[in-house]
């Protein structure tokens, strides 16, 4: 069970800046005539407390973003406690999904990726999603039910970007076979590399908005974290 211990980076701006950059690619297109779907899952167990409420702040800017855009639509989902599971509604717009964080706090518990991963599962052979982000620094349960679900989200084309907060082997292992069998991608990120997460999430509203095409013109150049997320995601 993970413990109450502080030592997760501070997230300024992380998740805030979300999407900030996509509003260079507006002129980009989705794929069809449908907006992006795009489920964030975040790890909401006692580890994340110091954080939460920024996060609510952090998930408002990130709506904003989205807003005027227009062609993204997300799906938040977190897990806490011992079993307490929530996915919210579809939803293009930031007030109603902040009524419901505002008085969310985080509890002592164990990780629900597999259930998470199964919640995306659902939603994707409902109406496909473009992609999926996790966030968590840690898994505690039998991988043979979350490798399972993370090959099927590959064959349905839905890849996991899975972002891993500080180091654990065993998490890392994990994440990493995640975003592999999902065809997706993984990175980490510490205390010493917080903004990174906001360029990670920035590329991913890219992809999601625009495809292969814009994600591969909005990484030339750029960092070589956001350079080996790509190569991992179009192998």
């Amino acid at each position: 069970m993970k413990n109450h211990s502080n030592k997760l980076p501070s997230v300024r701006n992380d998740i805030g800046s979300f999407l900030k950059k996509v509003r260079d690619v507006k002129t980009m297109t989705t794929y069809g005539n449908k907006p992006g779907k795009l489920a964030f899952v975040i790890d909401a167990t006692a580890s994340r407390q110091p954080t939460w409420d920024q996060a609510c702040k952090i998930q408002e800017n990130m709506f904003e973003a989205v807003e005027k855009i227009g062609k993204l639509q997300v799906q938040l989902i977190y897990f806490r406690g011992f079993g307490e599971f929530y996915s919210s509604p579809w939803n293009p717009d930031s007030q109603s999904l902040l009524q419901e964080m505002s008085g969310v706090t985080c509890v002592a518990g164990y990780t629900q990726i597999e259930r998470a991963l199964k919640q995306i599962l659902l939603e994707t052979k409902e109406q496909h999603l473009s992609a999926a982000v996790f966030i968590g620094d840690a898994c505690e349960e039998n991988t043979r039910g979350i490798y399972s679900i993370a090959g099927q989200l590959g064959v349905l084309k839905t890849p996991v970007f899975m972002f891993q907060e500080n180091y654990d082997s065993v998490a890392e292992e994990v994440y990493r076979t995640v975003a592999k069998l999902s065809a997706g991608a993984y990175c980490r990120f510490d205390s010493n590399s917080a903004d990174l997460l906001s360029e990670l999430l920035s590329a991913v509203a890219v992809y999601v908005t625009g495809g292969q095409l814009a994600l591969k013109s909005y990484v030339k150049d750029s960092i070589p974290q956001l350079q080996d997320m790509t190569r991992q995601l179009l192998k």
